[in-house]
């Protein structure tokens, strides 16, 4: 069989500290993820074998029987040990006397991927999430790894979910937020354009995050636009002007034309959201004119009733 030096793979020293084994298979995880390097199948093969060491040196008694046989893991398979029977290790060097190990088979075609003694008991997580399962019940190689699935092809560990809250003015630009959950303190990149609703995978974790977006008083979404509305004087729309509008980077001078209608739309491009996928391209600001009628006093009224009767206007219900 082939033995690894779970240290080498990791690229870590024998002494290596807890964090630094975690920092180290994060990085690997990371560079090797098979997302990342589709077809390549040396990055696949050392992508598993990156989970496979982490998975023993993660753990303290798993990484302490580890040390205490190293390569005599090889010779427990030449020696033609039967697998599916408990057995005394310390004739293989190392192991103190009287140390018995139950073993839990599976095929190969199962766990194919791994090194042939640990494809007995080992599959990757599902998407690189760096954990293993365990291919039988407690009591397996390294005893109970947790609650996993046993029944067919399939040994995936359950996955954690979550969800992560945002403003609009975080989805123009992007954030981060750290998400606590399961006890553990999550650093999470939220890109541009995000939408409601929308999951993120933290595959090295194992952790799914739901994006929800906060409403906003002022803005409404449509895809990559926004859509606002404008309260206009009669005067502004009648005669024409220039009035600020909000956008979710400031306020910006917009110019209203002549005999502008209640409800007319106003196109502002590139003061939308950035569109999904291609953040240096936004969306447009879709401005929907309300024109706010004035209270008029019996002075006003009657200078009105006169403008009115000497400019007869045409029956909007009949206009169209």
């Amino acid at each position: 069989m082939e033995y690894r030096d779970y240290y080498q793979v990791l690229g870590v020293p024998k002494a290596a500290s807890a964090a630094e084994i975690k920092k180290a298979y994060r990085r690997l995880a990371r560079e090797l993820h098979p997302d990342r390097n589709p077809g390549d199948a040396d990055a696949e093969k050392r992508f598993k074998e990156a989970n496979e060491a982490h998975a023993v040196l993660s753990d303290p008694e798993k990484r302490k029987k580890y040390d205490e046989l190293g390569a005599n893991w090889q010779a427990y398979q030449q020696a033609g040990f039967d697998p599916n029977q408990a057995g005394d290790w310390s004739a293989f060097g190392g192991a103190p006397g009287g140390m018995r190990w139950r073993v839990h088979t599976a095929t190969a075609d199962d766990l194919g991927g791994f090194s042939d003694f640990f494809r007995m008991f080992f599959e990757d997580g599902p998407m690189g999430a760096g954990a293993a399962g365990a291919a039988g019940a407690p009591g397996g190689v390294f005893g109970d790894l947790g609650s996993f699935g046993t029944s067919g092809r399939s040994l995936r560990p359950a996955q954690a979910h979550g969800t992560v809250e945002v403003t609009l003015a975080e989805v123009a630009r992007g954030t981060e937020r750290t998400v606590a959950l399961d006890g553990r303190r999550l650093q999470v990149k939220i890109p541009p354009g995000v939408s409601d609703g929308a999951r993120i995978r933290l595959r090295d974790e194992g952790v799914t995050l739901t994006v929800r977006i906060k409403p906003d008083p002022r803005f409404k979404r449509d895809g990559a636009n926004l859509v606002t509305e404008l309260p206009l004087s009669l005067p502004e729309a009648l005669l024409g002007a220039e009035v600020p509008v909000p956008t979710l980077n400031g306020k910006v001078k917009l110019r209203i034309r002549p005999n502008t209608q209640n409800g007319q739309v106003i196109r502002i491009p590139g003061r939308g959201l950035p569109k999904r996928g291609h953040p240096d391209q936004k969306g447009d600001l879709l401005v929907t004119a309300r024109v706010v009628l004035p209270k008029l006093d019996e002075e006003a009224r009657a200078e009105f009733e006169r403008f009115a009767n000497a400019h007869p206007q045409p029956d909007p219900r009949h206009a169209h």
